[in-house]
């Protein structure tokens, strides 16, 4: 299925969080810090006042609680608004 985002909403699938344990202690997924990193897998066009300026491809870095997750295809997602990721990796 495929997902096109509106007006100034991106499609951003997180980077997996790094496996992590402590002397043998397996952390649990729900204790697992959220990712902060991703790629942009869909973007809208923007807004009359707003051009887009991420483009599909691009690594981003995003707020801790930002945007909304969702599911596709078994595969997790999240989509916000291009003014809630922080900056792009060069």
């Amino acid at each position: 299925m495929k997902l096109k985002p509106l007006a100034d909403r991106v499609l951003i699938q997180p980077t997996p969080a790094e496996e992590t344990t402590l002397s043998g202690i397996i952390i649990p997924d729900s204790a697992k810090e959220k990712p902060l990193k991703g790629t942009v897998i869909a973007a809208g066009k923007g807004t009359k006042d707003e051009d887009m300026i991420l483009k599909e491809g691009d690594k981003v870095l995003y707020g801790k609680y930002a945007g909304t997750e969702i599911e596709l295809d078994g595969e997790k997602y999240l989509i916000m608004r291009q003014t809630d990721v922080l900056g792009v990796f060069e």
